[in-house]
């Protein structure tokens, strides 16, 4: 569908509207704004665009609707402003993905954020759908191929799971969300950049996708400068628009970037409406917030496609008891730890195999499959369990037959993990099955 479609630009034209309405700044306080003479036109997240006497314009949403007054967030400090001052009112935009979506960046209201122009699709959408009824989902599909060994064998996606990543900063997310993006089976690919540096998103969509990855791909980022609203929003309109996808039978890859950042949003908007954070400095409602978050991606209706999504945190200190990975860990269906020590020596992705775990098996592998990755988790946490006395020149050759395989295949392994396989499932599998029969029999490499 052409961005210039006739049907698309008639529905541009009969969603816009000549009428403006206007408020007055009746106080400033705790960085919130109050408004005056919109009570009966505004609604929660609708847009606001404030007049100060000196200085640019200010925008905000609105965030809270009482009988006499609007309580507005400012996207910036709300330095200037002065009693008196107008607000004008900019209704909520239809949110309205399209096909044509494709291959291209947007800001959480639907806006181009490549320099290009783009029309809505033909309906409106809610950004707060309700995730499709328990009873009526599908169950898990099949294995995907994913791009990297490590992912296609010991760790398998499966059509519809949901995946969190959980990772400290500079060790690697980023580049294996872009890996994925590249490389994952999918019909199309969705991006919630959600809190990135300006400079990030660019060098994301530019060299991290590329190309040949954008085409198939929607971006959807609200940079760390913009509102807590707009954070916030980011994840909402993105998943929206995986849901689009989804309901025209398309097998999607949603990845969101970073889950942390959404909660951090949220935590900022609840603590101006007046709620405690209570759950180590988030609030309460951050719990639901995240579930149904979540819930909204994996199987969808007999009808529909999936939505196969991978929802990365950011844990500081690699504390992956803290609360957002604590609540993810809760209603995914597994979790891929990345590992900082394991990145300091060069080998990527990062993959801590002993903390990471996929809950498609052991559906999602054949017998054989199973036994391969069971043989592997054995070598790789014998090998681990005895680090310390091994580089210590402690351990003698013999002493424990299971420490011998370890230690003969170690490298091996290590480098299996690190190693990007553009051949699919099976060739992944050919190469674990040769390395654990080296093991088994002490053949040289």
């Amino acid at each position: 569908m052409s961005d210039l479609d006739p049907m698309l630009l008639k529905c541009e034209f009969d969603r816009m509207t000549a009428v403006r309405h206007i408020g007055l700044v009746t106080g400033v306080a705790h960085g919130v704004i109050e408004v005056g003479g919109l009570t009966e036109q505004a609604r929660t997240g609708d847009l606001l665009t404030l007049q100060r006497r000196t200085g640019p314009d200010l925008a905000g949403e609105v965030l809270h609707v009482g009988a006499e007054h609007i309580h507005m967030l400012p996207g910036a400090a709300p330095d200037g402003v002065s009693l008196g001052d107008r607000v004008y009112l900019d209704p909520s935009p239809g949110f309205t993905p399209g096909n044509h979506w494709l291959g291209r960046v947007i800001d959480p209201f639907g806006k181009p954020l490549d320099g290009k122009p783009l029309l809505g699709g033909l309906q409106n959408r809610d950004i707060m759908q309700a995730p499709p009824p328990a009873v009526e989902r599908k169950p898990l599909g099949e294995r995907m191929a994913t791009g990297l060994a490590v992912l296609n064998t010991i760790l398998p996606i499966v059509r519809g799971q949901r995946i969190g990543l959980f990772a400290g900063s500079g060790v690697g997310k980023s580049t294996l969300l872009a890996t994925l993006a590249r490389s994952m089976q999918a019909d199309a690919v969705v991006v919630a950049l959600v809190g990135e540096r300006g400079r990030e998103v660019n060098e994301f969509v530019a060299n991290a996708l590329g190309p040949a990855a954008m085409k198939r791909s929607v971006v959807v980022a609200a940079t760390s400068d913009q509102s807590a609203l707009a954070r916030r929003r980011c994840a909402w309109s993105a998943m929206s628009v995986a849901e689009y996808l989804r309901d025209q039978g398309l097998n999607v890859l949603f990845l969101a970037d970073s889950v942390t950042r959404f909660a951090e949003a949220h935590r900022e908007i609840a603590v101006a409406m007046g709620e405690s954070p209570s759950l180590r400095g988030f609030p309460p409602s951050v719990t639901p917030l995240i579930a149904n978050l979540c819930e909204r991606a994996g199987p969808g209706r007999h009808d529909q496609g999936d939505i196969t999504a991978v929802f990365s945190v950011l844990v500081a200190g690699s504390d992956l008891d803290e609360p957002v990975a604590d609540i993810l860990r809760g209603v995914l269906d597994g979790h891929i730890v990345l590992s900082r020590d394991i990145a300091e020596r060069g080998r990527f992705p990062a993959i801590d195999l002993s903390r990471s775990v996929s809950r498609s098996l052991p559906a999602a592998a054949a017998e054989a499959e199973n036994q391969m990755i069971s043989e592997t988790r054995k070598l790789v946490g014998s090998y681990e369990q005895s680090e310390v006395m091994i580089r210590a020149g402690l351990y003698s050759e013999g002493t424990d037959p299971l420490l011998d395989q370890a230690v003969r295949v170690r490298e091996e392994l290590d480098g299996f993990f690190g190693k990007a396989d553009a051949e699919g499932i099976k060739n992944s599998f050919n190469r674990l099955s040769l390395i654990l029969r080296r093991a088994t029999a002490g053949l040289p490499r």
